[in-house]
């Protein structure tokens, strides 16, 4: 271990599975004390578990923002700083878009967009104060590409992209960085819905080179490298930026 972020607090939502799991278990083995949040508690204990005593687990609902303010605000009591936000819990709720419900909008909105836009809001006063840090938003190549039934997502993670690229500019002065993140298919729960409208997640993985020439799926350990760079003081000269991890789908 190289202690990249030695010294450092963090925060990862969506830390009981999938990218906020990896990355949470990535940012502990290079010294970092982490927040784990996640909407289910069961399984950002278990990660939690796995750290140990270098993280604490929180189950929160990104979507309101009460709830964002309250583990933020902890953090800061119970590490005695906050120097880094990983935003990455999301939902994505694929349908025909026509057909999607106002639940399913305001849902994905709201977790989405505004949850990413919460977890900024209240990071960034404790930042300021520690005379800056490095926040970091999930977005998808969802978000500078779209796919069939995907509308509603798409929607909401390029809006993650023009918020990150306009906090970096708010920001850039006081030693603030934020960037966004955008994986391509990655082998988590997050994409199972999807699959399913795509003919199975069997066919998905057996034709996955027609859209991601990789030929494979991410492993969510990949994306973690990729939020440990943005976390870490290597990317001190890395702001408004989208870092793109996609086997080459956008390349295409």
């Amino acid at each position: 271990m190289s202690a990249r972020l030695e010294g450092k607090v963090t925060i990862v939502t969506g830390a009981g599975s999938g990218i906020g799991k990896a990355t949470a278990i990535r940012f502990a083995e290079e010294g970092a004390r982490v927040t784990c949040v996640d909407i289910d508690g069961e399984s950002v204990a278990a990660t939690v578990h796995e750290i140990g005593s270098a993280a604490f687990a929180v189950t929160a609902d990104i979507a309101d923002p009460a709830q964002v303010r309250a583990y933020t605000d902890d953090t800061v009591v119970r590490w005695g700083g906050l120097h880094v936000a990983f935003n990455n819990a999301g939902v994505n709720l694929p349908g025909v878009f026509h057909e999607a419900s106002d639940e399913v909008i305001d849902r994905t909105l709201d977790v989405n967009v505004k949850g990413t836009m919460y977890g900024c809001r209240y990071a960034i006063p404790h930042m300021l104060h520690g005379g800056g840090g490095s926040l970091i938003n999930t977005t998808s190549v969802n978000g500078i590409v779209a796919e069939p039934f995907l509308a509603v997502y798409a929607a909401s993670k390029g809006a993650i992209v023009m918020l990150s690229k306009g906090i970096a500019l708010d920001y850039v002065k006081q030693g603030i960085r934020c960037n966004a993140l955008a994986p391509g298919w990655v082998d988590t729960p997050v994409n199972y819905a999807h699959a399913e409208l795509l003919g199975g997640l069997e066919h998905v993985y057996a034709t996955i080179d027609s859209f991601q020439p990789i030929g494979r799926p991410g492993d969510p350990r990949e994306i973690a490298h990729c939020a440990l760079f943005l976390a870490s003081d290597e990317s001190s000269f890395v702001t408004g930026s989208v870092l793109v991890a996609d086997g080459a789908m956008t390349a295409q």
